[in-house]
């Protein structure tokens, strides 16, 4: 934990030391809502590790500005301590630059991981699958391995919906058997694989919680973060946002395939707000914690979970289009193309188990999560401006 000056308090009670918390990607998409939700506890020291591969260092200034101009006026130090990010430039794939940075906390001086860098397209991945395997896959191992070597043995990891396959069952529930597709998906089949290998090695040491999440969508109320992929974005809603503030000049969206087994044909999604999603992350770290009853219906000495993050409500493309058209006004042309290699027709969760046990709760409705998108990309029509 962080040695703090306990003199400055409010109405006199000491602050409680922060606990360091390593978030993986700390400047994407995700990565950066996640670290404003635990900046906003005032509770962990974040240390943001990112290779900007898909992001922008502009991030996580613009979150400890947001952090910085949230703190109560008699703000202890532990309290503007966690307004700032401890922000380091490194390569998962480079074991000796991970190692570089948990050197400088010390053994046990980072209290937990969130993981959540990694290469996402499931339509990339089939064109460079060992990239995939390599970034998503080697990487986990060589952070997990480091994170014993310092006694790091709490982890947040960032799985996601196609580690299902075409599920037998709508809404999926986590019990459903694994089989992906797609290298991406395989490549969190593999990983969540290894983190449950290690916790059942380890059952005294390790603490692990996998989140499934389906499609995250929005951006920050304030427009000051957001979704700014480097390139063409590869998701549907980012896609339609660059489409409307003319960053993407195609005439026409592409829809792959409307002969689904669904409503209009087009394939079906749970898309849930990412400030939930991050609520989602603040959740499970929480409960990797010594009080915790997360792990008390484990069937197997490994103290490790998997935890669906979706709202249990599944939207089509074109029900998105119709959305986004709402909250842009701009009038989208849509193209049917030929089906699109690794989809599937349904993904659509079952949240019950993360509802009852984890306290978590997907809130914000499809309107909020298009409204705050095309606020950040009003604001922000060259996203970060890098």
């Amino acid at each position: 934990m962080v040695n703090q000056d306990a003199s400055s308090s409010h109405a006199g009670a000491i602050s409680e030391p922060l606990k360091r918390v390593l978030v993986t990607g700390g400047a994407g998409y995700i990565g950066s809502h996640v670290v404003f939700t635990l900046q906003e506890t005032r509770k962990y020291k974040v240390i943001s590790i990112d290779n900007y591969h898909n992001s922008f260092p502009a991030a996580l200034a613009r979150l400890n500005e947001v952090a910085q101009a949230a703190l109560p006026e008699n703000a202890t130090n532990a309290e503007k301590d966690s307004a700032v990010v401890d922000s380091h430039r490194c390569d998962l794939t480079n074991p000796a630059q991970i190692r570089a940075v948990f050197e400088k906390y010390g053994k046990g001086g980072i209290w937990g991981v969130v993981h959540v860098a990694a290469h996402k397209s499931v339509g990339e991945s089939t064109e460079i699958p060992l990239t995939y395997y390599l970034n998503n896959v080697s990487a986990t191992i060589y952070l997990l391995q480091t994170m014993s070597e310092f006694d790091c043995v709490r982890f947040v990891y960032s799985s996601s919906a196609t580690v299902y396959g075409t599920p037998p069952i709508i809404p999926i529930p986590e019990s459903t058997r694994l089989e992906a597709y797609s290298p991406y998906g395989k490549s969190k089949i593999m990983s969540e694989t290894i983190v449950h290998d290690l916790c059942q090695a380890e059952p005294n040491r390790w603490r692990a919680i996998s989140l499934r999440y389906f499609n995250p969508a929005g951006a920050h109320p304030s427009g000051l973060i957001g979704e700014d992929p480097r390139g063409r974005p590869g998701n549907l809603l980012p896609l339609l946002a660059h489409m409307a503030v003319g960053r993407v000049k195609d005439p026409k969206l592409r829809v792959f395939g409307n002969d689904y087994p669904t409503p209009d044909g087009t394939c079906v999604r749970d898309y849930l707000h990412v400030m939930d999603l991050a609520k989602g992350h603040l959740l499970a770290l929480e409960a990797l914690g010594p009080d915790s009853k997360a792990f008390d219906s484990c069937v197997d000495p490994a103290r490790y979970k998997a935890y669906n993050l979706g709202k249990g409500k599944g939207m089509s493309v074109l029900q998105i289009v119709e959305a986004m058209r709402k909250a842009t006004g701009f009038n989208y042309q849509c193209e049917v193309v030929e089906r699109r290699r690794g989809d599937v027709p349904d993904l659509t969760a079952d949240p019950a188990l993360a509802e009852a046990e984890l306290g978590f709760k997907a809130s914000q409705d499809l309107e909020t999560m298009c409204r705050d998108l095309w606020n950040w990309q009003q604001k922000n029509p060259d996203g970060y401006g890098e």
